[in-house]
């Protein structure tokens, strides 16, 4: 599958979450925050899709030829079911949260929902990386590690930066944002390796 059609999933999936807001909106009478939620996962998967379009040839390539492995397809074939569950999983999670759950072991099972999806993403992730060529483990490797390192130095940093009274920042957004910021560094850091050793 070629990053192009990748970004046309993305559209598809974006405009979904897009008419369910409006539907929701509209015909169902959902309340903001529902909505609100439908249209940040529609405006999240659209932005997503600019970036692939955005993205220079040479990548665009590289990512063809790489995705047209069979450890690359197997790989895409498990990514796409699992953003929509990772999609789906949220707006449940968030809507049954806001509704009230009166029982904590219920409230913490049904908050960590969308993790799961993220676990077989993970999953997905690591066995891709087990059947993948040396250099090209090599390159995914040294991306995951520099994303992780500066993840936690700025993790770290804004720790101390909120010790000492210099910034407020809300603890639960902040570890809500360390999977996606990881995400982007490891995409950026993986562009350089990439140019760097082919």
């Amino acid at each position: 599958m070629t990053l192009r059609r990748w970004m046309w999933i993305f559209v598809v999936i974006g405009l979904a979450a897009l008419a369910l807001a409006g539907a929701g909106r509209w015909l169902l009478a959902w309340p903001g925050a529902a909505v609100g939620t439908w249209v940040g996962i529609g405006a999240g998967y659209l932005l997503g899709a600019a970036l692939l379009a955005l993205m220079p040839r040479w990548w665009r390539q590289h990512c063809d030829e790489m995705y047209a492995q069979p450890a690359g397809r197997r790989y895409l074939r498990a990514l796409w079911p699992i953003m929509v569950a990772y999609s789906l999983t949220l707006f449940l999670s968030l809507w049954l949260v806001k509704r009230g759950i009166d029982s904590l072991p219920l409230r913490a099972l049904v908050a960590i929902l969308p993790a799961l999806p993220i676990a077989l993403l993970m999953r997905a992730a690591l066995r891709y990386l087990r059947e993948i060529d040396e250099l090209q483990r090599r390159i995914e490797t040294e991306a995951i590690g520099i994303a992780s390192l500066l993840v936690a130095l700025l993790y770290f940093a804004g720790g101390l930066l909120q010790k000492a009274k210099v910034i407020e920042i809300d603890a639960a957004a902040a570890m809500i944002w360390v999977f996606p910021l990881l995400c982007l560094i490891y995409g950026i850091a993986k562009m350089v390796l990439t140019r760097r050793y082919l």
